[in-house]
């Protein structure tokens, strides 16, 4: 209990600590987010008007405290950009809360895929004593971790778009309106997203498999009468998943983040996506929470690898 209370006492400090440097970056940056909204020619007046009424006029620290209080009773504030009608700016919640599902789901067919192919593949790699399979796979790993993600969405695009028909490439489908049209959808930037880590899983659990496999206690339990198999998947593969686990909980953070290159080539509405375009616009209220998400999806997601450790080996203690 001891140790997960310190856990959520350091996710706390560190959003904390984050928000602040995200608010305070905003206001050294050069620009004027009323000059950008209204343009140059806006009457002064206007200018005045707008700065009153999105809390411009104030101290920074009375614009923080204010922007945080919110941020705990769950306002995210309003959008400086997006808006519902010409008269009404858009709740930051609002806006998040129609981008996330579209990152959330294609992050969990991202990781279903990892897994799905990954692990099998380490493991029969790790086994493999043939040598032309290990070399086919260690160039066909290479090459998937080599490939720009950029590069490797238009391949994905042209090949199942374009030549197999398997999609129509910028034809997004609203998970409002289709939800299985949807997720046919997301399955093909999955895949881009899926490919180079696969190749690095398995390249990784292969690797640490084969240390494993030479470490003392696997001498013993085939001195034992222990079986290949019994050997293979309650000993080595239980403690070679250990750093695997790690590896897993960065491309979790990474994917669940916003995958910003893959949403721009397949016209996604995602997080990532939402986030550049935000910077771009100078819209900082849906920056700084974008940011604030992204830290504690880091932080959260590390806190389950953690968990993790301690299933998989409990003599993990605490400390």
């Amino acid at each position: 209990m001891k140790y997960f209370v310190k856990k959520i006492i350091t996710l706390i400090m560190t959003l904390f600590l984050v928000s602040v440097a995200a608010f305070l970056a905003f206001q050294v940056i050069p620009g004027d987010v009323v000059t950008s909204i209204l343009g140059t020619e806006a009457p002064p007046e206007r200018e005045e008007q707008l700065r009153e009424e999105l809390g411009l006029n104030k101290p920074p620290v009375v614009r923080y405290m204010r922007w945080a209080s919110g941020v705990i009773k769950g306002d995210f504030g309003r959008s400086y950009r997006y808006s519902k009608n010409m008269n009404e700016m858009m709740p930051v919640k609002e806006l998040i809360g129609d981008k996330l599902p579209v990152t959330l789901w294609l992050a969990a067919l991202s990781l279903i895929l990892i897994v799905l192919v990954s692990i099998p593949l380490g493991v029969l790699w790790a086994r493999s004593t043939n040598r032309f399979v290990d070399a086919a796979l260690n160039c066909i790993t290479q090459v998937s971790m080599a490939v720009p993600s950029f590069f490797l969405g238009v391949l994905v695009t042209y090949l199942f778009g374009i030549v197999f028909h398997l999609f129509a490439p910028g034809g997004y489908i609203s998970y409002h309106d289709n939800f299985k049209g949807f997720l046919g959808y997301l399955l093909f930037p999955a895949l881009s997203i899926a490919i180079p880590k696969i190749a690095m899983t398995a390249r990784f659990l292969r690797n640490s498999m084969l240390t494993e496999m030479k470490s003392d206690y696997v001498r013993t339990a085939y001195s034992k009468g222990c079986s290949k198999r019994r050997v293979m998947y309650g000993h080595v593969l239980r403690n070679a998943m250990m750093p695997v686990v790690t590896f897993l909980g960065m491309i979790i953070a990474e994917i669940v983040a916003g995958s910003i290159v893959v949403e721009q080539v397949f016209g996604l509405p995602g997080i990532g996506r939402l986030l550049i375009s935000s910077i771009n616009t100078r819209d900082f209220p849906v920056t700084e929470i974008l940011i604030l998400y992204i830290t504690f999806v880091v932080i959260f997601v590390y806190f389950l690898v953690d968990i993790l450790y301690r299933v998989i080996d409990p003599r993990i203690s605490e400390k």
